[in-house]
């Protein structure tokens, strides 16, 4: 949703050369600081470390995501905004609206790295997502955690520092599904973002071995028939397919077609009813959107709506001032939110 420069996407792609090969004193100091920051936290309460409403244990089996009986499973719900501009509904009053009113099944936590997100004030935006992940194993929803990056290969260490902290603190929860970065640029794949990925899975995967993992794709997360040609070696992961209606339709739909075909299973961590630079003055694509939800549900995939915000753009689910807490009724709710909510109550 944000565009950025030549220049920036050249100095993304050569971050990796500096920070996606670590020695193993760097990893090891990595994995020690995020102890340390783990143990300097309040321990868990009981009702999250051992929460009422357990989850299945979710597992790629093929082109799918399925549950501990091979069954498969369709999540779907709602992707907040960036955790630093509209972090107001990451909080525990509008998780529990989303499920019982929306009925949604997923949240996604989209913490800020850039632009005075983690990387400025790491420990508010942590709270804030940690503040989700609760409320979300309290209400027995699944949680996507989401480095919300598009210079991921960039902050390799500071990723790494933060996963392993999540990992460690909720790696045992069935809930807790790892998003390692959000929208990458037009880099490449077996260069950058593959061993990027690697780097962050190998650390996520020291202190949880089972929890799924999304890996996003070139491309603001478009290309995965790329990633699908030269898959990661981990069994449990999937990759990252991000669709805007109003710009994205039949061409991006045959990349995904191809990556499920090739067997890579694909989540829809990010999608909208309006165009990818919905500004406020776009319109809403609904004919377009049902041909996607038809080929979400044709194929099983997951999704999460872009965005659980009241921003004034069209792809905003809320109108501005939409109270934090939930209990939004219709005259509170965009076209896009009234659209959106819909289609999640009728799942």
């Amino acid at each position: 949703m944000k565009r950025i420069s030549l220049l920036l996407v050249f100095l993304a792609s050569i971050g990796l050369l500096f920070q996606c090969r670590p020695t193993g004193k760097e990893a090891a100091a990595t994995l020690k600081e995020a102890a340390a920051a783990t143990a300097e936290l309040p321990a868990l309460p009981d009702s999250i470390a051992n929460p009422a409403i357990r989850l299945s244990a979710l597992k790629v089996q093929g082109n799918l995501i399925v549950g501990e009986d091979s069954k498969p499973v369709q999540l779907q719900g709602m992707s907040l905004f960036w955790s630093q501009w509209i972090g107001k509904y990451y909080n525990a009053k509008a998780i529990r609206w989303l499920k019982h009113d929306w009925n949604c099944t997923v949240v996604r936590a989209a913490m800020a790295v850039e632009y005075g997100g983690y990387l400025t004030q790491p420990g508010l935006e942590q709270k804030k997502v940690f503040t989700v992940i609760d409320a979300a194993v309290k209400e027995g929803l699944y949680v996507i955690v989401d480095w919300h990056d598009h210079h991921g290969e960039n902050h390799l260490i500071e990723a790494k520092q933060f996963f392993a902290t999540v990992a460690q603190r909720y790696g045992h929860l069935p809930n807790v599904i790892y998003e390692t970065y959000n929208e990458p640029l037009n880099v490449s794949w077996k260069e950058i973002l593959k061993p990027y990925h690697q780097a962050i899975i190998d650390t996520i995967r020291y202190y949880d071995p089972n929890n799924l993992i999304v890996c996003g794709t070139p491309n603001w997360s478009q290309d995965v028939q790329v990633a699908a040609a030269d898959p990661l070696p981990d069994t449990n992961v999937v990759y990252t397919l991000h669709f805007y209606a109003g710009t994205h339709r039949e061409g991006l739909r045959a990349k995904a077609y191809t990556a499920l075909y090739n067997g890579a299973a694909l989540m829809v961590t990010e999608w909208g009813v309006t165009a990818a630079d919905a500004d406020g003055t776009h319109g809403i694509y609904e004919a377009e959107t049902k041909l996607w939800w038809k080929f979400i549900d044709d194929h099983h995939l997951s999704s999460c709506n872009w965005s659980l915000a009241d921003k004034d753009e069209s792809s905003s689910a809320l109108k501005p001032g939409a109270a934090a807490s939930g209990g939004w009724t219709d005259d509170m709710l965009t076209t896009s939110g009234i659209i959106v909510r819909n289609h999640l109550r009728n799942k």
